[in-house]
């Protein structure tokens, strides 16, 4: 917490975007489409949806960001990066990581940087979640059955 709040200074100082919003933009800009729905954001950047839908309210208003409701489900936003938001992440990325070097980078040797990389690979990949959950396909599939993964895990487990 302490290297955040030193990397979120440093940014202040510099008048550039907080480090939250960085966080934000380099999410969506991760993606292929430039754009999460708000749920998948708030999960990627660890903020309750509540938290994650007011700062990017506040990131609409500054032009980064757009919500755009679904066109076929209503009650799904989708958070978008604008060109403006881009920008603000290409002026940033120097920053952020020469605080991530100073702040963290700084402090380790070469072989414990290493090791961290292996141990923090090993535990995201322990944890990974697909981002489409693969669909199971009996070969005579019941129209009202429900046939995620999901379903599928629960049933085996039993």
């Amino acid at each position: 917490d302490a290297v955040m709040r030193a990397i979120d200074a440093e940014l202040a100082r510099a008048d550039t975007i907080p480090l939250r919003w960085y966080d934000v933009l380099l999410e969506l800009r991760g993606v292929p489409t430039g754009r999460l729905q708000m749920q998948e954001l708030s999960r990627r950047v660890v903020l309750s949806r509540t938290r994650v839908s007011r700062l990017v309210d506040d990131m609409v208003r500054a032009g980064l960001v757009d919500k755009v409701r679904d066109d076929t489900d209503g009650r799904v936003v989708w958070a978008t990066i604008t060109p403006a938001g881009v920008t603000a992440l290409r002026s940033t990325a120097p920053l952020y990581l020469g605080g991530i070097e100073k702040h963290f980078s700084a402090h380790l040797t070469d072989e414990e940087k290493a090791v961290l990389v292996t141990a923090l690979t090993k535990i995201t990949t322990a944890h990974a979640e697909p981002l489409c959950p693969p669909t199971i396909r009996p070969a005579d599939p019941d129209p009202g059955a429900d046939t995620t993964v999901a379903t599928a895990r629960r049933k085996a487990s039993r």
